[in-house]
Parts: C-alpha cells; structure tokens; sequence
C-alpha cells in the first residue's frame, strides 16, 4: 500500500539548461528528472527511492508546441496534454493524439502531464506512447557531447526502460507532417476516463481512395512496452478496406500479442477485444478520410 509520504531525496532545481546538464553529467542514474511528476510522484509514494531529484521547472522555452507544414509538428518536453487539446493544429492533422489527449486522465493532471514525460515513462498503457508510436516521429536528446535524435522505434528497450542515456535531456518530439492521404485515429478500453487503459490502440494509415498503401498500428497494454502489429500492418498493405480485410487484420491482432494478467484485465480478455478494437480505430481513422 502507498505510505503517502515521499522517500527521501535532494531537490535539484536548475535555472537554466546548461545547468541541468551539469548536474546530469556529474549525477547521471543517480537523479531522477521530475516534470509534470504524475508518475514520479506516485512511483516514490509506492517505495520508488533516489539519491536526487532535479525539477525541470525553471527551465525556459520548452514548453512550446510548433507545428510548421512542411517539417511537421515540434512538441517540446515540457508541453502538457491540457496544450495539446488547446491546439487546433493537433486536432486537424495529428488526431490520434488529440483523442488520446482528450482521454488522458484528468483535468487537473492534463495542465500538468506531458507528452514526451508519457513517453518517457515506457509503460505499455502508455496512451501518447501508443498514439505517437502509430504516427512516427524522434525524439531529440541533448547533453553535453551535444544532441542525438532516437526514432521513436528504438525508444522503447524494456519495461520502464529507455533509450534515453543517464546524462541526457529530452528537449523535443519531432512528428513528421502527414502526407497526403494519411489518417490517424486512436482509441482504448478501461474502466472509467481516470484509469489506465486495459487495451489502447492508434493507427496511421497512408490511403488512396480505399486503399491503404502504407499502414502503422501500435497497442499497448499487452507486452512490456508499446508494441507495433507488423502482422496487421502487413495485411493492411496494399488492399481496399472493406469488412473481409478488416476480418483478416482481426484475426491476425489475436495471434500477435502476449498479454497479460493484471489488476486492470485479464489476458483472455485482452485476447478477445483486441482485434475488434483495431478493426474500430481502423474504421474511425477511414472516416475522417
């Protein structure tokens, strides 16, 4: 059971980037970065423990959302969910995230979660990981040897893991412009709006009339982390969606995932509804065609 009371730690509050990277370089796995803090607060009331924490507080200009097109959107690490419902930019071009924002537990935590913060979390139920993993995209690190982009591909190497290095410092997620023809669309099943998600799904679908040329379908919550469905995407490819595709790709989804048991569903479940709910985010995407 959570204690509510924090375990013990330093505060580190640099005013300034460069700074930040001093404490990083000299501390590296030893300080946790708090943005938002909806996760790493609750992670330290649970027993959660580290020498230092350093706030990202007073860090200038990186809490900025730009989107340019013909580079695609910039969303910098400090931009909340509550900024990315605000933007009328993200709801027009990148709609799986504005649904997955719209979902995102509570007023209260949207004015202050993240977006790179969620993925940086690397939790499978993730719904911006999910969101962002369907469209593609990188997110941009910099330390002191200077910066380094990672695809959002290789973000994920484990449970809660990271490609983010000890002495680095998330700055911006960079999501491409979609091309012509492209739609996205993102959904999840769960209890209620401020639960985690028992299954999410988002897909980005390149099309031409009603065929698709170019699929990505991520869903989390059933593998350690986020996952994309290379069967489903493989299926989607090159074909017209109608109900006998949209059949194929349901029965493949069942075939690729390894869920789980857990306090929110139970991997028959999961099993169950996952090809439905990709048929469904599938259909919603077509839609807005």
């Amino acid at each position: 059971m959570s204690s509510r009371i924090l375990t013990d730690f330093e505060l580190l509050v640099p005013a300034s980037v460069d700074e930040a990277l001093e404490i990083l370089d000299r501390l590296k796995d030893k300080v946790t970065i708090v943005s938002g803090g909806t996760d790493v607060l609750v992670a330290m009331k649970f027993g959660f423990e580290n020498q230092h924490a350093m706030s990202v507080a007073k860090l200038p200009g990186l809490d900025y959302l730009d989107f340019d097109p013909e580079k695609g959107l910039r969303v910098g690490s400090k931009a909340t969910i509550a900024q990315l419902l605000d933007s009328p930019e993200v709801k027009k071009y990148y709609p799986a995230i504005w649904d997955a924002a719209v979902n995102f537990a509570t007023p209260q935590i949207r004015n202050s979660a993240t977006l790179v913060g969620n993925l940086l979390r690397a939790s499978p139920a993730g719904d911006g990981s999910c969101a962002v993993y369907a469209l593609g995209g990188t997110l941009v690190f910099t330390s002191k040897e200077g910066d380094r982009e990672v695809d959002i591909d290789d973000l994920w190497v484990g449970y809660a893991t990271t490609a983010r290095k000890p002495n680095e410092l998330a700055m911006e997620l960079r999501i491409p412009v979609p091309s012509a023809g492209s739609v996205n669309a993102f959904k999840r099943l769960t209890r209620v709006n401020e639960d985690l998600a028992k299954l999410n799904v988002a897909v980005n679908l390149k099309m031409d009339g009603k065929v698709c040329q170019e699929a990505r379908v991520a869903m989390g919550c059933v593998a350690a982390v986020p996952v994309r469905l290379k069967q489903a995407e493989s299926l989607l490819k090159g074909v017209e969606i109608n109900d006998e595709s949209l059949q194929k790709v349901m029965s493949a989804v069942e075939n690729e995932i390894t869920p789980i048991d857990d306090q929110r569903s139970t991997a028959e479940y999961r099993k169950m509804v996952s090809g439905v709910i990709v048929k469904r985010t599938i259909q919603q995407a077509c839609e807005r065609a």
